[in-house]
């Protein structure tokens, strides 16, 4: 198990359910057959970036930086095209990452996650019909 998936791991709990000591913390992680110190929670907790509210732990998200997903499409996008559960973007070259990434910030929750090439953006849906549907919300950006 490396840092970054039990970091993910955390990450998933805290958005998923209040979560308000580290004690608790470890033990949903254990739950999920992750064993880690309150020395690593502490370092994880604050490498995330997570505060401590009356709602449990919670992220910090910090401000968006760059342009908007809107802004984005309307400079690189050139295609969207629909392959069963997955939608892939034709961008102009070079500019797949950008665009991967402001898909990525806007946390779509019918999006499995994103790969980028150059010039192609693979989206990786849930299943075919969310697939659908974000074909169509990305195919509304050309049409502004």
């Amino acid at each position: 198990m490396t840092k970054s998936y039990r970091q993910g791991q955390i990450l998933k709990l805290i958005r998923a359910k209040r979560i308000n000591t580290q004690e608790e913390l470890a033990r949903e992680l254990r739950a999920l057959d992750i064993e880690t110190t309150q020395v690593t929670l502490s370092r994880d907790i604050r490498e995330l970036g997570l505060a401590k509210t009356a709602d449990g732990y919670r992220e910090i998200l910090p401000d968006p930086t760059g342009p908007s997903l809107g802004q984005v499409m309307a400079e690189y996008l050139l295609d969207v095209r629909l392959a069963q559960s997955m939608v892939v973007l034709k961008t102009s070259a070079g500019s797949a990452n950008s665009l991967a990434v402001a898909l990525d910030q806007e946390d779509w929750a019918e999006i499995a996650g994103t790969v980028a090439g150059d010039d192609t953006v693979l989206v990786v849906c849930w299943d075919n019909q969310r697939a659908k549907s974000v074909q169509e919300r990305l195919l509304s950006y050309l049409s502004q």
